[in-house]
């Protein structure tokens, strides 16, 4: 007897069934506990079976706790779900033509604000705003527009007023065009400077894109085409054009997308003149028409 109680309990031992992760397998069910009881069957029974009871009346009132608040969690979580839209979903994976967008901004603004040397009177370029600042106000809509009207009434000649009135027309277009994209897409410059007055007389309150970017390379082109220049001259003009737009990134007023987008919009500007190009019979009847006001008023 002793020989097979230690080979017993040697085999329990063994068991893999007698590991801690494994005794609800070996606890036997509520019925065989109550048969047990009711036949009669050892004390050690009792506590388990009363520590079960206690476990499932515990389970029990847990189950019908959840199985209450189960709705009430499930339908908190499809609110929840339903707040939150698909644009949430894609902000928090960006596509790679949001990232690229994103990071070219961020370089465009960076380069920008480092370009802006002439700005206020401590820039390491200050010392040059004056002279960045003229050739700014060169490309500014309202000596262009003033100039082109004085040359038109000192004008004798109908090529001359034929040049000068599309020239006109071409300045009128650009101001309108520039202000109407400003006032939609209002973007702010790199150092949000508050417009001055000329700007407000040229309706130049925006940073997108540079007006006078596209008014210098829209004159530039026309001038270009329509004129007998030298080639130091026309080499001359160019480079204004070009320094235009590049001291409106200097003084702080535009990005260079701005001025890049300014530029394009100038060539876009002379490419549409050209093609709806008023002939001299045209532009006579628009200065009678002119002069015949000026007369009534």
């Amino acid at each position: 007897m002793p020989g097979s109680q230690a080979q017993f309990r040697a085999r329990d031992r063994n068991n893999v069934l007698n590991r801690p992760e494994f005794l609800s397998l070996n606890q036997p069910s509520r019925r065989e506990q109550a048969v047990g009881e009711g036949r009669g069957g050892g004390g050690p029974r009792r506590p388990v079976f009363r520590q079960q009871s206690q476990q499932d009346s515990t389970g029990g009132r847990g189950a019908r706790e959840s199985s209450e608040s189960g709705p009430t969690a499930d339908s908190g979580g499809a609110k929840d779900a339903s707040r939150w839209p698909e644009q949430d979903c894609m902000q928090l994976n960006p596509s790679f033509k949001g990232i690229a967008i994103s990071s070219l901004l961020a370089i465009d603004i960076s380069l920008s604000k480092r370009l802006g040397v002439c700005v206020g009177a401590r820039g390491s370029g200050a010392p040059l705003r004056p002279m960045i600042t003229l050739l700014a106000l060169t490309g500014h809509a309202l000596p262009w527009i003033c100039g082109t009207l004085i040359c038109l009434w000192r004008s004798s000649t109908l090529a001359g007023q034929e040049v000068l009135v599309n020239l006109l027309l071409a300045l009128i277009l650009d101001v309108m065009t520039v202000a109407g994209m400003q006032k939609l897409v209002k973007r702010r410059g790199p150092w949000d400077f508050p417009p001055t007055f000329f700007d407000y007389i040229a309706m130049d309150m925006y940073s997108f894109p540079a007006a006078h970017a596209s008014r210098a390379v829209m004159v530039s082109k026309f001038l270009l085409n329509h004129l007998v220049l030298a080639v130091p001259l026309r080499i001359l003009l160019c480079l204004w054009a070009f320094l235009v737009g590049v001291s409106r990134v200097l003084l702080g007023k535009h990005h260079l997308s701005d001025v890049g987008c300014g530029f394009a919009l100038g060539f876009l500007h002379f490419s549409l003149v050209e093609s709806v190009w008023l002939d001299s019979a045209t532009c006579q009847t628009l200065i009678s028409i002119g002069t015949l006001g000026w007369t009534l008023v």
